[in-house]
């Protein structure tokens, strides 16, 4: 069997454009959407645990950027890339983009060590293993001389978890009162001063003044701080570093532009 030049041809046409339109995973008016636009998305959408590759997942990408291209095309042929505020999103969103790349490939070549990490929660582990724990009852009244009041009838025998009915805090009024295990850091500054130095069923002698009120404050009980392990904190610590590493970077690349 031979192919006569007209034929010979039409075959080698087909053959070169072959890949080319496999490349491709759709043409719409005449412009091409490259399948590598849906590998791109396939591969986000895994590595964010939103799904798995699938023919389902692709061929909803796929109407996706098909919709996404006939609606972009409308747009242009409206004028609307522009319009001037919507080229200044263009532009804040390709240097969030750019400068995103930028952050992802220098932490890639100045990663997080484990030694780093080891030594940030040793930190982490001194400082909270210092601090203890205090379950905190309080109750929040107005007027001072209505704190006061209160301390009093404590004083004679009443129960905390009864007059703590009408403190002004709803949220624990109900509960006695009741605000759980806490470290005073967790408090103001002031609230917490006022029960730190408390023993185990100490109450407040006199009022604590916070922004909220008066407040007259119980410890049911103290405990030192149970300080997570490594392993259980380590993503968070590596991520806090991360940001650090990257603020740093920024600092020093800001020091050394020339800003007039």
């Amino acid at each position: 069997m031979t192919f006569k030049p007209a034929r010979l041809l039409l075959a080698l046409i087909a053959v070169i454009a072959a890949p080319a339109f496999a490349q491709n995973l759709a043409v719409v008016n005449g412009k091409a959407i490259p399948t590598s636009r849906v590998d791109a998305i396939v591969k986000q959408v895994v590595a964010q645990g939103q799904g798995q590759d699938s023919p389902q997942l692709r061929e909803a990408i796929k109407r996706d950027l098909i919709a996404r291209e006939v609606l972009m095309q409308e747009a242009i042929k409206q004028g609307y890339d522009k319009k001037p505020e919507v080229k200044q999103a263009l532009d804040s969103a390709r240097q969030a983009i750019v400068v995103s790349q930028l952050a992802r490939d220098y932490i890639a070549k100045n990663p997080v060590t484990d030694a780093e990490i080891k030594a940030e929660y040793d930190r982490f582990a001194k400082t909270q293993g210092a601090e203890k724990e205090y379950h905190v009852r309080h109750i929040l009244v107005d007027k001072e001389e209505d704190a006061k009041a209160i301390i009093a009838k404590l004083k004679g025998g009443a129960k905390f978890e009864d007059l703590a009915k009408q403190s002004k805090d709803t949220g624990s009024a109900n509960n006695g009162g009741d605000l759980d295990w806490a470290p005073p850091s967790a408090f103001p500054e002031e609230f917490a001063a006022g029960f730190s130095k408390l023993q185990k069923g100490g109450i407040t002698e006199t009022p604590v003044k916070t922004g909220a009120g008066y407040h007259v404050i119980k410890v049911d009980d103290t405990r030192a701080v149970k300080v997570p392990s490594l392993d259980e904190v380590k993503s968070q610590i590596s991520e806090s570093l991360t940001q650090q590493k990257l603020a740093s970077y920024q600092e020093e690349m800001v020091k050394k532009a020339k800003v007039q």
